[in-house]
């Protein structure tokens, strides 16, 4: 297949990876429209097509364009709009501002997109595109650091970037995009993200951890409890913090964050004010929390989770 395409398995079905190698502005249309299929939010677009495909490393740019396509039934794999199951999109950019491009040591990759569609979540895409780009950058880009933001209060992406793949927060940053909109944001609540470094040279290394054993009073910030709210779409149980804990003082302590953000973000959007007030609630909390934390020498070394209905996300920090 070559250097800039590779096949992967994932739940039983098979997806070829590919970097975009088009010299034609239309081939490049198909990202933006998986783009608004995941996230929602048209009015924040890529590039226009011409642009995305002038931008193309292979051609007169700095960016990488990665494409997941997923078999069709008789097992062959269609390089069409179709067929795409996910896209990583991302560029290089420079770490010092001061040096510019005057030292190769300078260059990192900021990763701005990484979507799978909702159809074939479960199939382990998401991380099969970042190790995918991992590949592509040390090996042809020769760009050895990566940097990312995500949603603090988003477990399936704090499982991937800071416990799959061992990744660092470097900040934490405050409403970064302004209003964003769409299925995994809402207007009304904070577009907080972690800014993410990940040094593809280093190995994550993550310990295994009974996370079970870690909790109790002295170790967890938020105190947390489960209310019974009416949703959008009738009764529903969603974790909300009673109170916080910011004097605590220990090795170890351990932030919880709702069981799937994304779900309550959808399910408290109605009028009921106390209802709709939960997933900003958990942002204000979570941001005093981790602000503090850090500010006191804290770093964030890990996430895992508690089994259990629902089960219990947590970010442990140490130092």
């Amino acid at each position: 297949m070559g250097r800039f395409e590779k096949k992967v398995r994932g739940n039983g079905r098979t997806f070829r990876l590919k970097v975009e190698t088009s010299d034609r502005a239309e081939d490049y249309a198909k990202y933006e429209a998986l783009r608004i299929a995941v996230w929602g939010f048209p009015d924040d677009r890529l590039p226009g097509y011409r642009n995305m495909m002038c931008e193309n490393f292979l051609f007169d740019g700095s960016s990488l364009f990665l494409a997941a396509y997923a078999e069709d039934p008789s097992g062959r794999i269609v390089e069409d709009q179709d067929h795409l199951a996910g896209f990583s999109y991302g560029f290089v950019g420079i770490r010092d501002k001061t040096a510019g491009y005057r030292s190769p040591e300078n260059l990192w990759f900021y990763s701005q997109y990484t979507g799978v569609l909702p159809a074939f979540h479960g199939h382990n895409i998401g991380v099969s595109l970042k190790e995918f780009q991992k590949e592509i950058l040390v090996d042809v880009f020769g760009v050895t650091t990566v940097t990312c933001t995500f949603d603090p209060l988003t477990g399936v992406n704090a499982a991937r970037n800071i416990h799959h793949f061992g990744m660092e927060v470097l900040e934490y940053r405050a409403a970064t995009y302004g209003e964003y909109g769409g299925f995994l944001n809402r207007l009304d609540v904070p577009t907080d993200r972690f800014f993410m470094i990940w040094d593809l040279m280093k190995a994550a290394r993550r310990p295994r951890r009974n996370w079970a054993r870690l909790l109790g009073a002295r170790r967890e910030v938020l105190d947390v409890e489960r209310w019974l709210v009416q949703g959008r779409s009738g009764p529903l149980g969603f974790e909300t913090v009673r109170a916080s804990r910011l004097g605590l003082d220990g090795r170890c302590l351990l932030v919880r964050i709702p069981s799937d953000f994304y779900l309550m973000l959808r399910e408290t959007d109605v009028e009921d004010p106390s209802v709709r007030r939960i997933p900003l609630e958990w942002r204000m909390r979570t941001r005093e929390a981790f602000q503090t934390l850090l500010g006191r020498g804290y770093r964030i070394v890990d996430f895992g989770t508690v089994p259990g209905l629902p089960p219990a996300n947590y970010y442990l920090c140490a130092r």
